[in-house]
């Protein structure tokens, strides 16, 4: 499809990075100052829903997502991990895994809230450093699929 902005490929820099690429899979750490460490794991090709997949394409893609949460978890030491799949606003497969913190800007809504509260910098700094060591935990969480 292609007015999709998940079926394209290339990424700017402000959109995320690229962390890892399967034939039907792509990891990107997405590029959002108010939540270090927010990953989208997307299918490749434009599917619209889960039940287009066939079981097994399903028990992939979220073995992938339960391994990116697992790596998040590991680097960032979340409050919590938000797990999603809207998919309202773009029709194309994908999961959103969000590390969560009591005092992060949205607390206690969804990241897709209107901001409740100011995150202390100090802590955002500290998650911001923790994130670069991510593209590698979850490239190795992945590998362990295998």
């Amino acid at each position: 499809m292609t007015n999709c902005v998940l079926c394209k490929e290339e990424l700017k820099p402000e959109e995320g990075q690229l962390i890892w690429r399967g034939d039907d899979c792509r990891v990107i750490l997405v590029n959002d100052p108010d939540l270090p460490g927010f990953c989208r794991v997307i299918w490749n090709h434009h599917v619209v829903e889960m039940t287009d997949l066939t079981h097994s394409e399903r028990e992939h893609l979220m073995s992938l997502v339960f391994a990116v949460e697992e790596a998040v978890r590991y680097v960032m030491h979340p409050d919590k991990i938000n797990v999603a799949a809207l998919g309202n606003m773009v029709p194309h497969i994908h999961w959103h895994v969000i590390p969560r913190y009591k005092d992060d800007a949205f607390f206690p809504g969804s990241v897709w809230s209107v901001r409740a509260q100011q995150a202390p910098t100090e802590n955002v700094t500290a998650r911001k450093a923790l994130v670069q060591d991510l593209p590698v935990a979850i490239r190795s969480a992945i590998a362990a699929l295998s």
